[in-house]
């Protein structure tokens, strides 16, 4: 079987999982029915888990419902969005505009704070809002806008980018940044505000010239307040996931902004996560490496097996090369590890090095990475001659 083939048996198999198991799993029982907007987490046993929620889960299960409708699903997908956009902006907005880490599961404010990572989320979901709503387009561009102005006027980096805090504080991340990269380039795709391409454009700069370390290409987690390299190990952390998912962007901006050398970056640092951050034994993609390629946390979590098929699978299509098609068919099979769950349509999080997973109900985190890598799977899958 050719590399594109095994690929596309894989992609059929992970696209029926979610439209036959998980979109009405987490829609029937991940949602909350009663009070509003979904649950955290569903056990193994099938049953929701009630608790806190937190300000960056519920605009990924918008976002996932947003994207049901283009893979298929013909369940009720636009109630799925407005069930979550209702109760995502009555709970979660502060009197700002900008969006709290963390409510109860009566919508009541536990966590104020306004942090990058979940302000890039609520402009992520609002771009996948005014797409799969178009009738609501105008009112989510008003809150991403507001949202986008509210963290330059307070939280601004003179070298590009924002500080996590104001005053400011370290570390400096670029995890936020990369969602932040990814919300921009949601927005670019919908609306025609040069503001989203600009501050794509800056992101995309900030991390050829900050956040890569030259000698193994791998992007940085950790830095000061002028965005050198953080002090001691903290600065020297790469994690695999983050090469697969800033390579799948960079590739992304690259071919938009016609940036050879962005493309360039991007293939060296998802090469620089399969050669040295997949452990070849469990057949997954770990935590975390450093500068050196030491490894640093050899466990597994879910989300960067997602990451890898994404950044493989466009890799594929910008090059034409068929050994990124292999790669997207491992990652596949990784992924498929965390899927085999007794209720269909649930997973687990964590591989441990001794290839035993930690027992713990389902985090619906997870959903928006693998409906994203499905969907981008589906995407290069369906553009490919062979399936012409």
């Amino acid at each position: 079987m050719t590399a594109f083939a095994d690929a596309a048996r894989l992609r059929d198999r992970l696209k029926t999982w979610a439209l036959e198991a998980a979109y009405p799993l987490w829609w029937e029982t991940g949602a909350d029915h009663v009070k509003g907007g979904f649950f955290e987490k569903i056990d193994l046993d099938g049953q929701p888990v009630d608790g806190p929620r937190r300000g960056r889960v519920l605009p990924r299960q918008i976002f996932s419902y947003a994207l049901a409708g283009e893979l298929g699903w013909t369940g009720p997908w636009r109630e799925a969005v407005a069930h979550g956009l209702a109760f995502y902006l009555k709970a979660y907005r502060r009197p700002d505009g900008l969006f709290r880490a963390l409510v109860g599961p009566n919508g009541e404010s536990l966590d104020d704070t306004a942090d990058p990572y979940d302000q890039a989320f609520a402009m992520f979901a609002l771009a996948a809002v005014a797409k799969a709503l178009p009738d609501r387009k105008a009112e989510a561009k008003a809150i991403a806008v507001h949202v986008l102005e509210k963290l330059r006027a307070e939280r601004k980096h003179p070298l590009g980018g924002f500080h996590q805090t104001n005053p400011p504080t370290t570390p400096l991340q670029s995890n936020p940044h990369m969602h932040l990269f990814e919300a921009m380039l949601a927005w670019n795709e919908v609306d025609d505000d040069p503001a989203w391409r600009a501050l794509a454009d800056e992101i995309g700069g900030l991390a050829l010239t900050r956040f890569i370390h030259a000698a193994s290409g791998q992007i940085r987690e950790f830095f000061d307040l002028d965005w050198n390299p953080a002090p001691g190990v903290e600065g020297r952390i790469c994690e695999p996931g983050h090469q697969f998912e800033w390579g799948w962007l960079l590739l992304r901006w690259g071919k938009l902004a016609g940036r050879d050398d962005a493309i360039a970056a991007a293939l060296k640092m998802i090469e620089a996560g399969e050669t040295h951050g997949v452990d070849l034994a469990r057949g997954v993609a770990i935590n975390a490496l450093l500068d050196d390629y030491a490894i640093h946390d050899d466990s597994a979590r879910l989300w960067p097996q997602t990451e890898r098929i994404k950044a493989s699978v466009l890799a594929a299509q910008i090059t034409g090369e068929d050994r990124w098609w292999d790669m997207a068919a491992a990652g596949a099979e990784g992924l498929m590890t965390y899927l085999r769950t007794p209720v269909p349509g649930l997973w687990r999080d964590k591989y441990l090095p001794d290839e035993t997973f930690v027992e713990e109900p389902a985090p619906a985190s997870s959903f928006y990475h693998i409906t994203c890598a499905i969907a981008e799977f589906d995407r290069a899958v369906s553009a490919h001659p062979a399936e012409g």
